[in-house]
């Protein structure tokens, strides 16, 4: 029984995969790095989608722009294509009666019952995308030591942005990145590994700034020299080694730690105010204060302005020998004279 079953998948099966295959690309977005090509299937319903596991000799790929195309064959690379167009497969190992390999279809159908029905090859297609892959976002999880110039001192910042990339070299991509198996590549297998790389580089580039006398207030305007600096960093790491290569660097905000707003606002309130002190003393401010006379107005002087009184506030009074206290020259106790006056 188990040989007319595998008989009967393995005729079943080759005659299924005589059928010429349409094959485009899964859904890809601009978080898809790589996915894999799918056949597309015709019916009253509408169109449908359907896992591509064998390719027939004859069968069409249809490459979209920015798109790269590679054709596997039991895992080995036979065939790529990055031209936008229309692929028709003649590499693959598995025949079409409806391109004449009559015979190489009697010997596939023979080749399925010895493995049990099923088809000892496999083709698969992949495609990569060849877009700027945008909005990637990096965030520091620990401030950056920068040194200020203009405090002369060591800063700690944060700042939080995004950058794109782009895959310029789609083969070394395939081969390095790529897991094996995978049915698709997202921009989460690069999150962790380059975010690291990337802050790494950042560290960098502001070292190089600070290294130029540029302050911290002015970094936000340095977004090209950053990009700069990080490809000249990251390119010997993503380009030469896995195959996509820094485009462009956004910087949202950049802030300090807590620690250094704090150093900063002591800093420059010891330059308003040299002395040490944080507010002005009173000696400083010049305030005349006033007084109220009997009659009810205000004055400044040592007299009212209204009825002539003496401003109470002014007279002084001195203390006698004698132990009276007085306001004139003279004791009104004993009559000795004021000293000094």
């Amino acid at each position: 029984m188990g040989i007319i079953k595998a008989t009967a998948d393995a005729v079943g099966g080759s005659l299924s995969s005589q059928w010429l295959d349409y094959i485009v690309s899964d859904k890809m977005d601009n978080h898809v790095l790589m996915t894999r090509g799918v056949r597309v299937l015709k019916s009253k319903t509408g169109t449908s989608y359907s896992p591509v596991q064998t390719i027939s000799n004859g069968s069409k790929i249809r490459v979209a722009p920015n798109q790269f195309m590679i054709l596997c064959d039991g895992g080995q690379i036979v065939d790529c294509c990055e031209t936008e167009g229309y692929y028709e497969v003649w590499l693959s190992s598995s025949p079409s009666v409806f391109n004449g390999e009559l015979r190489a279809t009697f010997k596939e159908t023979f080749q399925r019952i010895k493995y049990g029905g099923q088809s000892p090859a496999s083709q698969e297609v992949y495609f990569i995308n060849l877009q700027e892959i945008k909005g990637l976002k990096f965030g520091t999880r620990n401030p950056l030591q920068y040194f200020d110039s203009f405090y002369q001192t060591e800063l700690f910042i944060r700042c939080h942005g995004t950058y794109s990339i782009r895959i310029t070299e789609p083969m070394k991509f395939f081969e390095e990145v790529v897991p094996r198996n995978a049915d698709f590549v997202s921009t989460q297998v690069l999150s962790d590994q380059c975010l690291e790389e990337f802050l790494m580089a950042l560290q960098g580039a502001f070292s190089s700034l600070s290294m130029e006398g540029v302050r911290t207030s002015d970094l936000g305007a340095k977004n090209a020299d950053i990009a700069h600096d990080l490809k000249q960093q990251l390119d010997p790491i993503w380009k030469e080694q896995r195959g996509f290569e820094l485009i462009s660097v956004g910087i949202g905000n950049i802030s300090y730690d807590d620690q250094s707003r704090e150093w900063i606002n002591m800093h420059n309130r010891k330059s308003l105010f040299p002395s040490g002190d944080s507010s002005p003393s009173p000696s400083k401010i010049n305030l005349r204060k006033g007084w109220i006379c009997s009659c009810g107005t205000e004055n400044y002087g040592k007299f009212c302005s209204n009825c002539g009184m003496k401003n109470p506030r002014a007279v002084s009074r001195w203390i006698c020998s004698c132990g009276q206290s007085n306001t004139g020259k003279f004791c009104i106790s004993c009559g000795r004279k004021k000293l000094n006056g």
